[in-house]
């Protein structure tokens, strides 16, 4: 079996971060988004892995290959990004006819036991229910529970079933002869080569592919999500309390602190994140990512993405304030 992940997006909605490095590589709970997923799949006993890069994909190709040294790594650039159908149809030189895929989009992490749909029969599809399907893929169902179409974004869903961007495909080498029709055919109406297109002509040729559900599905592709994504994983991943020698500070769990931080009178958490060499001194941080080589002094931080090598030096106030004051710093 071999794992297809498209990690060639710019992401523009994680600016000003993905400026000077992919999305894929922007952190999370302490270690790459990219890093979340090939984990995940590594435990589960793949080796054999195709990366679709693009945008500074350089990047993306040094840390897989000195981060994962163990597996079986082949890059593939995507120029120019035209679709995730486009991203995968890439690919097709490696697919032998007996190859199953999964496929999983390098901007979502999973939080699914891969083993599982590993050891279920034929193609599968994850979803999962969401109020509001127009901004996805989204999944209709037969009366016996197997999909029978996929559409990517409509604007008048049928179903509220999304797709979550994780598949695993049986017909490895038919899905490929399908989305060359998809190719030869041109682009759909949203300008790009979608891999649900590509998915639905297996549908039409018959092959019979069923959905499994994802209850945990944790988006990265914007500051506000990326935040929230920050937090779940850390009260899934940190123990309740963390063993410190940091002068004069208060660490509120979950906080993930990387090696060689040097903090000091200070607040930290709850759901942060810090990378490692950063240095924080007399400052107040929570549901916030501060970055590797970074410095902040002076600062009371919440809600906040600081990138690596970033230096913020906040306001002090000496104050002689006389009976019945009010000051507010907002």
């Amino acid at each position: 079996m071999k794992v297809i992940i498209p990690v060639a997006g710019i992401g523009s909605k994680l600016r000003p971060h993905t400026h000077t490095q992919p999305k894929a590589l922007v952190p999370v709970a302490g270690k790459p988004i990219l890093s979340h997923i090939v984990d995940n799949l590594i435990e589960a006993g793949l080796r054999e892995f195709i990366f679709i890069v693009g945008y500074m994909g350089n990047k993306v190709e040094e840390y897989i290959r000195t981060t994962y040294p163990g597996i079986d790594k082949t890059f593939i650039v995507q120029e120019p990004r035209e679709g995730t159908g486009h991203a995968v149809w890439q690919t097709r030189h490696l697919i032998r006819e007996d190859d199953e895929l999964i496929i999983a989009l390098g901007d979502s992490i999973f939080d699914v036991q891969i083993r599982d749909i590993l050891s279920l029969e034929g193609s599968l599809l994850g979803v999962k229910k969401v109020d509001d399907p127009r901004s996805f893929g989204v999944a209709e169902l037969n009366e016996d529970g197997s999909i029978r179409s996929v559409i990517e974004k409509p604007p008048i869903p049928k179903s509220n079933l999304a797709l979550v961007g994780l598949y695993k495909i049986k017909e490895g080498r038919m899905l490929m002869d399908a989305l060359n029709q998809l190719i030869a055919r041109g682009k759909s109406g949203q300008g790009e080569y979608q891999l649900t297109d590509g998915i639905m002509n297996l549908i039409q040729k018959g092959a019979k592919i069923r959905p499994f559900t994802v209850e945990h599905w944790y988006d990265c592709g914007s500051k506000d999500s990326l935040l929230e994504t920050n937090a779940v994983l850390l009260k899934k991943t940190v123990p309740g309390t963390i063993p410190h020698n940091f002068e004069n500070t208060i660490i509120i769990a979950p906080v993930r602190i990387a090696d060689n931080c040097k903090i000091s009178n200070s607040i930290i958490g709850p759901n942060v994140s810090v990378g490692d060499h950063t240095i924080i001194n007399y400052s107040i941080l929570k549901d916030a990512i501060i970055g590797s080589f970074s410095e902040i002094r002076n600062a009371v931080l919440h809600h906040s993405v600081i990138g690596n090598d970033a230096s913020l030096h906040g306001q002090s106030q000496s104050l002689n304030l006389g009976d019945s004051t009010e000051i507010d710093f907002g």
